[in-house]
C-alpha cells in the first residue's frame, strides 16, 4: 500500500483521539468532583439532578430579564386606627353656676332676695338692701336645704330656685313700716345687783346689767320643749371664743356656759331663721357684733338668771 493514503488517516485518527481525550478529561473533571453548592437565601430554587452532582439552575428568566409573570401587587403597611380621643367619649363638665349677688353687693335685687328669703324663713329681719353676713348665713340655709352646695353666694341655681318657690315681692315686704319694738319689761329682782346676764323667756331677751344699769339689751331664743333652757340664777363657769359643739358638732361662737353644758352664745341659725327654730338648750343670740363685744366685758364668776 502507498504511504500517501495511509498518512491521511494516521492524522484522522490522531485528532479524532485527541478529541476523545479531551472530551473525556473533562467529563470525569465534572463527574468526579463534587461540585460546590451557592448559597441561596431563599433555600427553595435550587435542585440537584440525582447522583451526578450537577447543579440544574431552575428555568425562568435570567439575573436581571423581567418575567413574563406580573410580581404580585404589594399591599401598602396597614395604618393603625388611632385611639379614639377622650374628648370625643367622655361628656364635657358642665359650666359652673354664674354669679349673681355675693357678699358686698348693694340695691334692689339684694332687697329683694331678702325678702323672698324672708317669705320662707330663711331672713327674720325686714330687707336691708345690703349683702352682709346675714344674708349669707340666710343663703347658705336656703342652699343646704335643698341640696345645693352651701356657699353662702346667690349664683344662677339658687337664685333661680328660689323664684320658683316664692312670689314677688310687694312694696311693703320690700320696705316695711318700721315697728317700734316694745321695751323690755321690768328686770327680775335678782337682777338689780351686781354683774348680771338678765335672762327673759317672756320677752326673749338678754340684758346686760350692772348694779342695776342696762348696758345692753339683745334678742334671744331658746331650747324647744324637748332641750328646754333651764332657769334659775347661775354663774358664767367658763368661757370659749371659738368653741364647737362636741355633741351636735355644731359652731358655738362667743360661748359662756352657765350650766352644764348650757351657755349663751352666737347662733347663726337663730340670725337665718329666726324664732322658726330652736337651740338644744342653750341661749342663742343674732346679733354677732353685739354679742362679740359682751363676751369681752363678761368675766367668769358673773351671776346669770334666766326666768319668766
Amino acid at each position: 500500500m502507498p504511504r500517501s493514503s495511509t498518512r491521511p488517516r494516521t492524522r484522522a485518527r490522531t485528532s479524532t483521539l485527541r478529541v476523545a481525550l479531551a472530551t473525556g478529561a473533562v467529563l470525569a473533571v465534572t463527574a468526579g468532583c463534587s461540585a460546590q453548592v451557592a448559597t441561596d437565601p431563599a433555600g427553595a430554587d435550587e435542585k440537584r439532578s440525582s447522583g451526578t452532582g450537577v447543579r440544574i439552575e431552575p428555568a425562568g428568566p435570567a439575573s436581571g430579564t423581567p418575567s413574563d409573570r406580573p410580581a404580585a401587587a404589594s399591599k401598602p403597611p396597614a395604618t393603625p386606627s388611632p385611639a379614639p380621643s377622650k374628648t370625643a367619649t367622655e361628656k364635657p363638665a358642665p359650666p359652673k353656676p354664674k354669679i349673681v349677688l355675693a357678699s358686698g353687693a348693694e340695691g334692689d335685687q339684694v332687697r329683694e332676695l331678702q325678702a323672698r328669703l324672708r317669705q320662707i324663713a330663711h331672713f327674720n329681719r325686714a330687707p336691708t338692701g345690703y349683702y352682709g353676713t346675714v344674708t349669707a348665713d340666710a343663703v347658705s340655709s336656703f342652699q343646704a336645704k335643698r341640696g345645693l352646695p352651701r356657699t353662702g353666694t346667690t349664683d344662677t341655681v339658687t337664685w333661680q330656685r328660689l323664684l320658683g318657690m316664692t312670689k314677688k315681692p310687694t312694696a311693703a315686704q320690700l320696705r316695711p313700716p318700721a315697728v317700734e319694738k316694745p321695751p323690755p319689761p321690768k328686770p327680775d329682782e335678782r337682777c338689780m345687783t351686781g354683774r348680771v346676764l338678765c335672762i327673759s323667756k317672756t320677752s326673749r331677751s338678754l340684758s346686760w346689767m350692772i348694779d342695776g344699769k342696762v348696758m345692753s339689751t339683745m334678742d334671744v331664743r331658746f331650747g324647744s320643749q324637748y332641750t328646754p333652757t333651764r332657769e334659775g340664777v347661775f354663774k358664767v363657769g367658763w368661757k370659749s371664743r371659738h368653741h364647737v359643739s362636741t355633741l351636735y358638732d355644731t359652731p358655738m361662737p362667743y360661748a359662756m356656759f352657765f350650766s352644764g353644758g348650757q351657755a349663751v352664745h352666737y347662733s347663726a341659725d337663730f340670725a337665718a331663721r329666726g324664732y322658726s327654730g330652736a337651740s338644744h338648750g342653750c341661749v342663742n343670740v343674732r346679733d354677732e357684733k353685739k354679742i362679740a363685744s359682751l363676751f369681752d366685758q363678761v368675766r367668769t364668776g358673773d351671776k346669770v338668771v334666766v326666768y319668766w
